[in-house]
């Protein structure tokens, strides 16, 4: 599933209160954080990460890739992630815009 930016927007205006749930510090992405991440997705949905570190984007884009989640948003050292639930979504996304 690929976010439109109609969407991410949505998203990134959620998270603007929340604060970063996981940090990802020298140690980069290693497997606790990406279960600690999966662990806060699957009971948030949408969740900020607080990233260290110089390739910050990179770190973002593997962690989202091994935890099957999307990235909504990345401002500086922070980025948002969001992963909908299998069972009973809580957050309901706008609808995609068709172009005709």
């Amino acid at each position: 599933m690929t976010l439109t930016p109609k969407q991410r927007q949505y998203l990134r205006g959620l998270a603007h209160p929340f604060e970063p749930v996981v940090r990802v510090g020298k140690g980069g992405v290693s497997p606790s954080v990406i279960a600690e991440t999966k662990k806060a997705l699957d009971s948030h949905e949408l969740i900020k990460i607080r990233v260290e570190g110089e390739e910050r984007k990179t770190l973002v884009e593997k962690l989202a890739a091994e935890t099957a989640s999307e990235i909504a948003g990345i401002v500086g050292k922070t980025a948002i992630l969001y992963r909908a639930r299998e069972d009973d979504p809580e957050i309901e996304l706008p609808e995609a815009s068709t172009r005709s």
